[in-house]
């Protein structure tokens, strides 16, 4: 669908075009541009002397010794490579990139100069051939690296096809060019000095590229570069190196795949034509084909690796071979021919295919999967697991095929060998495919350089080895802080055992820990059978036993004896007792004790709660906490509430949540306006369960309650452990919209990774999560229309305006206001697309791995080009929604007017032109989804605009919880219908909001003045 109405803006010029034919931004553009020219210029250069060379080699060698080429070559290959990559270490990669061409020229010219020696010219010839074949591999090499320092992730995605596209040019003209050089300067003659120049000039536009963006090109050696890239390196030994290894592994592969269709190709082309004739067809085929891959490589290649990722785009090859090979040749050899006739065409074909495919979709993922390794190290792996693989696979395929040879010639007649090797190339291209499966495994993960670490849980570990090494730990020298998280980690893992391993330690165990331990054994429930243990701890010297470890020890005892010997508490009421001793030993008496024993507790405890001392009252207020009745302590609560103490006021909260106090849980809801009080609230809100949800649902629902108070009561849900509170969470993550959406999806979020089930919630939940997405979506849609009609229509509506005031000085006046204001609405609108963007953000990490999406989120804030194309690349290869590509290009820096177009050509929404006034009140409709400042900016567009609004909308907004947006109502009936207002600002006088107050006080002061 098209946007109507809007392109009605002048055309765009033929560049900008042409850029959207082969999916370039603009940009882009000039570095593009620029590695094109050099790869073609190159290339030809190339391409010719590789022609040249391959018809000498063979009219002097024939095809049987193209094996020890192929062996020859993958070893001065790899010799070069390494040599490359050590020349990066001594010099500043700009310096190499630029003279690696020359210098691999001279050699070249040297050896055709040899060929005029007579006793020289045979293994010139060899070598000749020989080193054009290295010559290739350093030049792609050179250039896929150069692509790899100008281009981030994504835009690689869409300037690599066109860079690479290059050679196709190359293939054209000097295809077609060849034939023509030949008859005029003769086949010994196209090296010198006609390749010569095209490669001189192909380093001369590198030169330009390296000066004009040095911040892509390091000025400094490798070896120089700080300590903190050889800890990159380091890391090559985790999976880095593994992902190395498989790249080394992919390229090795291809390789051999294609040296192995080579051989069969030359050998047949060797069978049927001879000297000239081959440069001839090898050149008009390079023609033909060149054609083709160009229109690939510049109308699909890139548009393919967006649309299916770079892997699906690399298998293309490997997937081609291995179902092509096996049934084109055996068809063919149905043809009535001949043998070698057929066999020769099927090559064709497949050598045809093979190049077509080679030289568009995988030459374009090739850059793209280096993208992932830290760039400081890049260039290093890339040299060796890209340019040593070549040499690698070749060299074996080299092998491979001389054994083949040798087994066709003594053991196996011609058809077999020929099948043989049939066979052999169908079993690399499967091989091929099955690197590329583990490489895609691999790929995202390597992205992800922060992983976040799992929870760890019961089913994770051996409980009977686990608790052994908790004594273990508890008994040997350590730390106390580790052997503390030691204790709570026992009792996360494996609750009902945790007690049996604590208590024949306590003894054992220094103070601190006791009480860590006491405390783990309370909260799990009084077992009789540790009485003797825990008894143990009352009974040793007061000295080597804490004031809170002892009454911890005694509530223990108490509480697990069933016919306890209360009286024995009554000694320790005593005054020279610790205060936690008494508040403790008090406590229980109320709940075990006699009538009379039940007074002298209460009048301990309360002495104790209206204590001067800060630790008496704190000490009493924990004690009440195991209270069963408070009784007459009661009344101490509303002073205790408002104690000057902090930690008194902390203790009063749990012990409300601990003793079900519901005349009190107001007071609950009320710590969480204050930031002192804020987390104990919330914890004690969370121990009363499902008794706080319906309270905390109130608080969080309500409009007018402070966005703080409502955002901590959804955290405090989140936090309750029971199935209705997540329930409430889905209920509501539905219904609500905007903010408050975000306050329950963080909030969701923080639950179900808690719980271990992030990234992969149920199918129902799914599709639930999916809805939310298009919701979403859908909204951007109208956003990004609002943006476009203000931006296209604001000198229009500004010149009416003008003609309607026709006073000049307000004319002038009122025009700047306009524009004024129409910017920060503009800004709100981008502003609140900003809100959507993470809002899509969190929806999807309810449906993928957190890590990941944390990764990608954390790379696409970025103000770095960079990163932000890492973050989408990461996206790209996590997320697996049917509008996935949608979601990028809404994630990506791209203008709002091409959004919506995505959006228009998904179908997500639709668009029609609006007047100012009528978009400005169709976002009023939509106020809900709206941020209060955008809806603020709305009502002061409106006001200055001269836009009728509804008096519906206006009323709601003299109602709106935040302050500046009632502010804006009201400015907005001021200018536009004061009649209207000057009947309501009575009711508006009390308005709790200072600005809103002082506004009303001045315009009734006005009134009164024009009255």
């Amino acid at each position: 669908m098209e946007l109507k109405n809007y392109w009605a803006a002048p055309k765009r010029s033929i560049l900008s075009q042409l850029l959207k034919w082969v999916n370039l931004r603009p940009e882009e553009s000039d570095r593009t541009w620029l590695m094109f020219a050099f790869y073609t210029i190159t290339s030809v250069g190339l391409r010719w002397s590789e022609d040249s060379a391959v018809a000498l080699f063979l009219d002097e060698y024939g095809a049987k010794s193209l094996p020890w080429i192929y062996i020859a070559s993958a070893i001065i290959g790899a010799v070069l490579v390494i040599l490359y990559s050590w020349l990066q270490k001594i010099f500043p990669l700009r310096r190499v990139i630029v003279a690696i061409a020359p210098c691999m020229f001279v050699p070249l010219l040297l050896l055709r100069l040899g060929l005029h020696v007579s006793y020289l010219a045979v293994p010139m010839i060899f070598l000749l051939r020989l080193w054009v074949d290295a010559f290739y591999t350093i030049n792609d090499l050179n250039t896929s690296i150069v692509a790899n320092q100008l281009f981030n992730i994504r835009e690689i995605k869409r300037a690599y096809p066109l860079i690479s596209s290059g050679v196709l040019v190359a293939d054209v003209l000097s295809g077609f060019s060849l034939p023509f050089l030949l008859l005029f300067v003769g086949l010994d003659n196209v090296i010198m000095p006609i390749a010569g120049i095209f490669i001189a000039l192909g380093a001369g536009i590198l030169l330009y590229l390296s000066q004009n963006y040095p911040q892509a090109f390091p000025d400094v050696p490798q070896k120089e570069i700080e300590e903190t890239q050889y800890s990159q390196k380091r890391r090559l030994f985790g999976p880095l190196k593994r992902y190395a290894w498989l790249l080394f592994a992919f390229f090795a592969l291809l390789q051999a795949m294609g040296v192995l269709i080579d051989f069969q190709y030359l050998s047949q082309l060797k069978s049927n034509f001879q000297g000239k004739d081959i440069a001839s067809f090898l050149g008009i085929l390079g023609g033909i084909t060149g054609v083709c891959e160009l229109g690939m490589q510049l109308f699909i290649s890139s548009r393919a690796l967006e649309r299916f990722g770079v892997f699906v785009t690399a298998a293309t090859l490997p997937v081609t071979v291995g179902i092509l090979m096996p049934l084109t040749i055996p068809l063919l050899g149905l043809l009535p021919l001949g043998y070698s006739g057929n066999l020769l065409w099927g090559l064709v074909i497949l050598k045809f295919l093979d190049e077509l495919l080679r030289y568009t979709f995988v030459v374009s993922s090739g850059p793209l999967l280096f993208q992932p390794i830290p760039d400081k190290i890049r260039s290093y792996i890339q040299s060796l697991s890209g340019g040593v693989a070549d040499a690698f696979g070749a060299g074996t395929a080299g092998v491979a095929i001389l054994v083949t040879l040798w087994l066709g010639r003594r053991l196996l007649p011609m058809p077999i060998h020929d099948s043989l090797m049939v066979v052999e190339t169908v079993a690399v291209a499967v091989c091929c495919l099955g690197v590329i499966w583990f490489l895609r495994s691999h790929y995202v993960n390597l992205l992800v350089l922060s992983a976040g670490q799992g929870q760890l849980s019961g089913t994770d570990v051996d409980l009977r080895a686990f608790k052994q090494a908790v004594v273990k730990a508890l008994g040997e020298k350590g730390s106390e802080p580790d052997k503390r998280s030691c204790i709570e980690l026992l009792s996360q893992i494996d609750p009902q055992g945790a007690t049996e391993v604590l208590a024949p330690l306590l003894v054992k165990l220094p103070p601190s820990l006791q009480k860590t331990s006491l405390e783990v054994m309370l909260m799990l429930g009084v077992n009789p059978a540790y009485l003797l243990e825990v008894r143990a701890l009352l009974e040793l010297p007061q000295h080597r036993v804490t004031p809170e470890v002892f009454a911890l020890a005694l509530r223990y005892v108490w509480l697990a004896e069933s016919d306890p010997d209360v009286s024995q508490l009554e000694q320790y009421l005593q005054q020279d007792q610790h205060s936690i001793i008494r508040a403790t030993a008090a406590a229980l008496l109320l709940r075990e004790g006699t009538p009379m024993q039940k007074v002298a507790a209460t009048k301990t405890l309360r002495r104790m709660l209206t204590h001067q001392q800060e630790r008496e009252r704190v000490n009493a207020v924990k004690a009440l906490r195991e209270a069963v009745y408070l009784q007459a302590l009661r009344i101490h609560i509303p002073n205790l509430l408002q104690d000057e103490s902090l930690r008194v006021r902390f203790a009063v909260l749990e012990m409300i949540a601990a003793t079900h106090l519901e005349e009190y849980y107001p007071a609950l809801l009320a710590g969480l306006y204050y930031k002192s009080t804020r987390n104990a609230a919330m914890q004690a809100l969370v121990r009363l369960e499902n008794e706080a949800l319906p309270m905390l649902v109130d608080l969080a629902t309500n409009i007018y309650k402070p966005e703080v108070v409502r955002m901590y009561a959804w955290r405090t849900i989140s936090q309750v452990p029971t199935l209705e509170a997540m329930d409430i969470l889905w209920q509501h993550l539905e219904t609500s919209r905007a903010t408050n959406r975000d306050y329950i999806l963080r909030a969701l979020l923080k639950r179900l990774q808690k719980e271990g089930i992030i990234g992969s919630v149920d199918r129902y939940y799914e599709m639930r999560v999916k809805t939310l997405i298009a919701q979403e979506l859908c909204f951007l849609g109208e956003i990004y229309a609002a943006y476009i009609d203000f931006q296209t229509q604001a000198d229009t509506y500004g010149q009416y305006i003008d003609l309607k005031t026709q006073e000049t000085l307000d004319t002038y006046h009122s025009g700047i206001r306009i524009f004024a204001v129409l910017s920060l609405l503009q800004r709100a609108i981008l502003e609140l697309e900003i809100d959507i963007k993470e809002r899509l953000l969190l929806l999807l990490q309810l449906l993928y791995p957190i890590d990941k999406i944390q990764a990608a989120v954390f790379n696409l804030r970025s103000d770095s080009i960079v990163n932000l194309a890492r973050g989408l690349e990461i996206l790209e290869h996590t997320v697996n929604l049917h509008n996935k590509s949608l979601l990028l290009n809404i994630l990506d820096r791209r203008s709002p007017a091409e959004k919506l177009q995505y959006l228009l050509a998904a179908d997500i929404t639709k668009y029609e032109q609006m007047a100012v006034s009528e978009r400005t009140r169709r976002l009023l409709i939509q106020g809900h989804l709206l941020s209060d400042w955008c809806l603020a900016c709305c009502f002061h567009f409106a006001q200055v605009a001269r836009i009728r609004l509804t008096t519906e909308q206006v009323l709601a907004s003299l109602h709106h919880p935040t302050g500046f947006v009632r502010e804006a109502a009201i400015a907005y009936l001021s200018t536009v219908s004061p009649r209207i207002l000057f009947k309501i600002l009575p009711q508006l006088q009390k308005d709790p909001n200072s600005l809103v107050a002082a506004q009303v006080k001045e315009l009734m002061e006005k009134h009164q003045v024009s009255r």
